[in-house]
């Protein structure tokens, strides 16, 4: 691959780019996947199987270039037992808060106690504003 990693964070709605502006202002620093699709890419602007260390290209759900993030940290965690700095680094108030956010986002899916994921951590290295966003 000749081009950054990329990645696209849902809302509720196509139109939702409420955690891109999270990231944007500094609150967002975490995300969580399903562990069975990690390394599954998601259309053309999400890859998956991000690492420790990756500079990614972060779009918002238009297709446009928003920011770009590095990958800090990832490691696998059960649906039950979600970490303090996961649940704060997705701009939650507690980890039942994080696990009703995501019943409600993953409706399809029987998110019990066992239920693997994986966290991944990261920073904000780069604001792309609409002038930059031609690369």
């Amino acid at each position: 691959m000749d081009r950054p990693k990329r990645i696209q964070f849902w809302g509720e709605d196509e139109n939702d780019d409420r955690l891109v502006v999270e990231i944007l202002e500094g609150k967002k620093t975490a995300t969580v996947c399903k562990a069975d699709e990690y390394y599954e890419s998601d259309g053309e602007f999400d890859d998956g199987g991000l690492e420790t260390g990756d500079l990614v290209d972060v779009f918002d759900l238009k297709q446009q270039l928003r920011c770009r993030i590095r990958i800090t940290d990832v490691y696998p965690v059960l649906f039950g037992k979600i970490p303090e700095r996961l649940w704060m680094g997705e701009v939650c108030q507690s980890a039942e808060h994080f696990q009703e956010a995501h019943r409600h986002c993953w409706l399809d899916n029987d998110l019990t106690d066992d239920f693997e994921l994986v966290a991944i951590h990261f920073e904000l290295v780069e604001i792309v504003t609409p002038k930059d966003n031609t690369r």
